[in-house]
């Protein structure tokens, strides 16, 4: 069996790729990497906003999907849209990392929290909302492109500071970069953020998903994401829409919190609540429907508005 495995060539995403081809490899399957260039690869000088947040690290991915060209996507789970296109699926959730967010620099002893302003390089709407809700005194700035990419712009005098995931950081060796670990409470993540998923189109073989299933699929975080993205789906949030989730497990119970952030900072819809494990969709898509119902509705048609 061999398993062509699909991805954007930015080194985290090669990372991923790689860590996804050993677990198959010793599941004693053979595989074969593809490097694919998404549009959101190609256009760094552009917010993801503004170019459209729907399958913006994807489309080009599950072009190949469709025509066989290779047989599985691997994706950083929180980039995955929360619908998608017709025929599509994911099959597998790997293992998460750390999920919160991290203040990089070169800069030592930087923090949001003691009151100093400083410059913080960011692209996400959810990290630029939250700062604007809790340290008002940090301006941002945008920075995108891959790690490397930002880090070097960083360098150049762009930021003093960069806000990003932990997972990522640490996948790629600047763990001694990091200035500061901000708190999931405080800065509630992304969707997904932290799991590779493994997406596939609906004619890959059966036997196919069943061995690629078998090998990378890791059942707590997929419980997890399952809860997260149905949360998502119900807020009908993108990319670009500050809206965070995260479900954890505690025995067989599964504790999530969600909600959204207005894009100025001054409103925060935050809500939980808990339900047994193997009601993972239900609890995401209540809890979404409890932040929507609480004012999450008006903030969401609000940003949609300043969006068009």
């Amino acid at each position: 069996m061999l398993i062509r495995i699909g991805t954007r060539g930015s080194k985290l995403a090669l990372w991923q790729a790689y860590h996804v081809e050993e677990r198959l490899n010793q599941a004693g399957i053979q595989t074969e990497i593809v490097t694919i260039e998404t549009k959101g690869d190609k256009i760094l000088n552009v917010s993801i906003a503004k170019i459209g947040s729907k399958g913006v690290f994807t489309e080009e991915i599950e072009e190949q999907l469709v025509d066989g060209r290779i047989d599985i996507a691997v994706h950083s789970a929180k980039d995955m849209q929360s619908t998608l296109p017709e025929g599509f699926e994911l099959i597998a959730f790997m293992e998460r990392e750390r999920c919160n967010d991290v203040v990089v620099s070169r800069k030592g002893g930087l923090s949001v929290k003691n009151g100093e302003a400083f410059l913080l390089g960011t692209s996400s709407t959810r990290r630029v909302a939250t700062l604007k809700s809790l340290y008002p005194h940090i301006k941002t700035v945008p920075v995108r492109g891959n790690l490397q990419t930002r880090i070097r712009k960083m360098d150049e005098g762009a930021c003093d500071a960069l806000l990003l995931a932990y997972a990522g950081v640490h996948r790629m060796g600047y763990e001694d970069m990091i200035a500061e670990h901000l708190s999931l409470k405080e800065f509630t993540p992304a969707v997904g953020q932290g799991s590779v998923a493994i997406e596939v189109f609906e004619n890959l073989a059966q036997d196919k998903k069943e061995a690629i299933r078998a090998a990378l699929n890791h059942t707590d975080t997929e419980t997890c994401l399952l809860a997260e993205r149905a949360f998502l789906k119900t807020m009908d949030g993108g990319c670009s829409i500050p809206v965070f989730g995260l479900a954890r497990l505690n025995g067989d119970q599964i504790d999530m919190q969600g909600g959204i952030i207005s894009l100025d900072g001054k409103q925060v819809i935050r809500k939980s609540r808990s339900a047994a494990r193997d009601e993972a969709l239900t609890l995401g898509s209540e809890l979404a429907e409890e932040v929507l119902n609480s004012g999450g509705a008006t903030i969401l048609e609000s940003i949609k508005n300043q969006s068009i």
